[in-house]
């Protein structure tokens, strides 16, 4: 006789991680067939006798990217991400982040000193340059992926999704522009007008607890949407309004 039941998934962000999650399961002894909903996170298993949620689980092991679960959403979710107040837990997720604000920091700090005068405005260009720079290259690295996760809580994306596409491209442009001093004025005002869209969808999937990957390093991380991803925003929308006050 066969049985279908549905199991929450954690961690696919992609067509590709679809494909291997549908794979994966797919080859466990007595299922039948796997349809996977990306949207909705979720994976209908057709099985010829009963299969135990650990056997399940226990073939995506070799990616544990991916998590399975019997229990509702919410719950699955909170395994994935551990509570943001648990310090030890976020320095852990959060770790790249750190890591890539640390080089930033250090080495535009260290480029403005040996430079000879440190020109604050000269040190905070070079800052926005590597912020975009790294961020948009993080992105491309599976531009369709960040696409797909960017369209999940994007004010714009939501509506339409090649928003995405774009925005990575507009990112790498910001960090040419800053990096060569094009235009400062309309660089700055770009800048500030492009992170204050996109803290918006930011800011309503926080304040609604909405357990969703964060897509700011695009789909090679699996980071998950926090208070952190507002501050990485807010920090460019205050560092372009300090250089636009500076400009006037």
């Amino acid at each position: 006789m066969i049985m279908t039941h549905t199991y929450k998934i954690t961690g696919m962000t992609c067509a590709g991680c679809q494909a291997r999650v549908r794979d994966l399961l797919s080859k466990v002894h007595g299922v039948q067939a796997v349809d996977i909903d990306l949207n909705r996170a979720e994976a209908r298993i057709s099985m010829d006798h009963h299969i135990s949620t650990e056997d399940l689980a226990s073939a995506l092991a070799d990616h544990p990217k991916y998590q399975l679960f019997s229990e509702a959403p919410e719950k699955a979710a909170m395994h994935q991400f551990p509570v943001e107040e648990d310090a030890k837990a976020g320095l852990k997720i959060y770790k790249p982040i750190f890591l890539i604000f640390g080089y930033l920091l250090g080495l535009t700090l260290v480029t403005g000193f040996v430079a000879g005068t440190f020109f604050w405005q000269r040190w905070m260009a070079h800052f926005m340059a590597g912020f975009f720079l790294v961020f948009s290259f993080f992105k491309m690295l599976d531009l369709k992926g960040f696409a797909e996760s960017y369209a999940m809580y994007d004010v714009v994306a939501k509506k339409w999704k090649e928003w995405g596409y774009l925005y990575a491209f507009m990112e790498l442009a910001l960090g040419i522009a800053f990096l060569t001093g094009f235009q400062p004025l309309f660089t700055n005002v770009f800048t500030f007008i492009l992170m204050s869209v996109s803290i918006t969808g930011v800011l309503q999937s926080v304040l609604n607890k909405r357990k969703i990957p964060c897509a700011c390093l695009g789909a090679i991380f699996n980071l998950p949407m926090s208070t952190v991803t507002i501050l990485e925003d807010m920090l460019m929308i205050v560092m372009s309004a300090i250089m636009l006050i500076s400009m006037i």
